[in-house]
């Protein structure tokens, strides 16, 4: 094939795919719904599995599919920025306030809330099992250098962690890549290497009960009102972004915070466990 035949194949392949992401070809001869809208969220709610429960029931309703891209909260939220999203649904409260100060989103809706936890081996070799201040805690794994695995990712976790280990008085950049371990990775993938280093790890519930390789990790902390974790949903302005999907991506806002949105959220359990508690006002 000469050179000009390539580019023109090349051409013509990219714009195949293009046109197949555009039109929901979903590879197997068929077409998903054209009427859907994409929701810039947090790899903790997809890890938790509550999409796979609430999602099918919102499309049910109302004909809408929704396309969730799960990432950090930090990058997420730069997704929503750029016009990448329909609507922002992460758990990182002054990101968010900020976000819609910054004319990005047009109003902050609570939906839902769950805590963290400390997890950590059994053995626990900083003594710190059963309490209920987490800043101690933190202050008591500093204190005998033993290992923790940090998310690394500028997510919501990684952000309250990083408050908390600030509030501990504690610099864990000093420390980094000796006792305290930055994995860049989502939640799921950052206990994974907590358990198989014997590390302590802040996570959120919903994806600890749903995490299948506890290993020999255990909840040792939980709790502390400083271990509360809030959810917000936010609609992406079109003011900034023309082209967003503003009317659909308002009626999944709304139906989040409706009688129906919250009931499916409240009946969402992990192993008899329930995982969010609604708080819409």
């Amino acid at each position: 094939m000469n050179i000009r035949r390539r580019i023109l194949f090349s051409i013509a392949a990219a714009a195949t795919l293009a046109t197949a992401l555009a039109t929901g070809f979903t590879g197997s001869g068929a077409f998903a719904a054209d009427r859907f809208i994409t929701v810039a969220s947090t790899t903790s709610t997809r890890n938790s599995g509550l999409y796979d429960y609430i999602l099918p029931m919102f499309t049910k309703a109302t004909g809408i599919e929704v396309r969730v891209v799960a990432v950090g909260t930090g990058q997420a939220i730069k997704l929503a920025r750029n016009g990448d999203a329909d609507v922002l649904f992460v758990h990182h409260k002054p990101s968010e306030m900020k976000f819609v100060a910054d004319g990005f989103g047009i109003e902050r809706k609570d939906v839902m809330y769950n805590d963290f936890v400390i997890v950590g081996p059994a053995s626990d070799p900083a003594k710190i099992g059963g309490g209920k201040d987490a800043t101690k805690a933190l202050q008591m794994i500093a204190g005998a250098k033993a290992p923790f695995a940090s998310r690394g990712d500028d997510s919501g976790t990684h952000k309250k962690e990083l408050g908390l280990w600030k509030a501990a008085g504690v610099d864990v950049k000093g420390a980094s890549g000796s006792w305290y371990r930055e994995t860049g990775s989502g939640m799921g993938a950052t206990l994974n290497t907590a358990s198989g280093m014997s590390a302590y790890a802040l996570t959120d519930r919903g994806t600890w009960l749903k995490f299948a390789n506890k290993g020999d990790l255990r909840i040792l902390v939980e709790g502390d009102e400083g271990l509360f974790n809030p959810y917000g949903v936010i609609v992406v302005n079109p003011a900034k972004h023309p082209h967003v999907k503003k009317a659909d991506g308002q009626k999944f806002a709304d139906w989040l915070v409706s009688k129906e949105g919250q009931a499916a959220i409240a009946e969402y359990k992990i192993k008899g466990h329930q995982a969010f508690f609604p708080s819409a006002q």
